[in-house]
């Protein structure tokens, strides 16, 4: 079954922009609750790095530093466009769910460039383990996103969701569902998967940045968080599917609702060394996601 899905012109950019910024602040202000503090105190962290002076480090590669640090929160942006709310969309590509997993691996390269360009041995090390550690979950995400393709017959978004008409995908693809949350913590470098950003190794990718650097750094994790869950949410719960409320109202909803589970669960798992999540990644989620692809396979070729 084709979904009616509408493209809207480039100048909604902003709206969507804002949706991300507000689902991060959201993640962000949950994040300094949980933790023992208040939903005040995210404001006050910007209000007090827009006053910060931006630190620069002697021969620093100011360029990729700060595309690297800035380029987060535009990543997040382009994982959205695809996203439908309720009808309408930024972009309504025919390979849209490829286009997802494209942003994923460009948060590799800004994550790098944010570790390289600052000159400083804490962030290019910061860097480097956020490499071991997409090493671990790139492939078990690829299959993971590729399930719910599988189960539509498309990598067009808006086909995955009108596929679920009647059955979400997270019913009969829990494992791909899982995994693919759990991809979405570690490519936002949040929770267990923040190793490159620990304080081992003095903050990593965040030991130098300062100021408003720092600032949009901060809010490019927490805005990858958000992308992820409302990806979720169309691969997994039937985008904007749901009684009385209109369909948009449900999206938004249903991405609230994953993002603040991903909070409050990521705060609850230990801290992950990178080489050891590597052969948990391809030694056991890597099989179990395979496994899972192959039970919608055969799925969807008898039904």
């Amino acid at each position: 079954m084709a979904a009616d899905v509408v493209t809207v012109s480039v100048a909604w950019a902003p709206l969507a922009l804002l949706l991300v910024v507000a689902a991060a602040w959201w993640a962000a202000c949950l994040d300094a609750v949980v933790s023992g503090g208040r939903w005040g105190a995210p404001a006050a962290e910007a209000a007090r790095l827009l006053r910060q002076r931006r630190r620069t480090l002697l021969a620093a590669d100011r360029l990729l530093w700060r595309l690297g640090g800035g380029g987060l929160l535009v990543a997040a942006l382009l994982m959205v466009a695809v996203i439908p709310l309720g009808r309408w969309t930024l972009s309504d590509l025919g390979v849209g769910v490829v286009w997802f997993n494209a942003m994923d691996v460009l948060v590799w390269a800004l994550v790098w460039m944010a570790g390289w360009g600052a000159n400083s041995t804490h962030a290019l090390v910061g860097g480097y383990r956020f490499l071991a550690q997409a090493l671990a979950y790139e492939l078990p995400l690829m299959f993971a996103l590729t399930a719910p393709a599988v189960g539509a017959g498309s990598l067009r978004v808006a086909d995955v969701i009108a596929a679920q008409h009647g059955l979400w995908f997270v019913v009969w693809m829990p494992v791909a569902f899982v995994v693919f949350c759990a991809c979405v913590v570690a490519f936002s470098v949040q929770g267990p998967f923040a190793a490159a950003a620990a304080a081992d190794i003095g903050g990593g990718v965040l030991a130098e940045v300062s100021g408003v650097d720092r600032l949009l750094l901060l809010a490019g994790r927490y805005a990858l968080l958000a992308a992820g869950s409302a990806f979720a949410v169309v691969a997994f719960f039937g985008g904007g599917d749901g009684p009385w409320l209109p369909d948009w109202v449900w999206t938004l909803v249903k991405t609230f609702a994953v993002l603040s589970v991903l909070v409050l669960v990521r705060r609850r798992v230990p801290l992950l060394r990178p080489d050891r999540l590597v052969e948990v990644g391809w030694v056991l989620v890597l099989p179990l996601t395979l496994l899972q692809l192959l039970v919608v396979s055969v799925v969807v070729v008898v039904r």
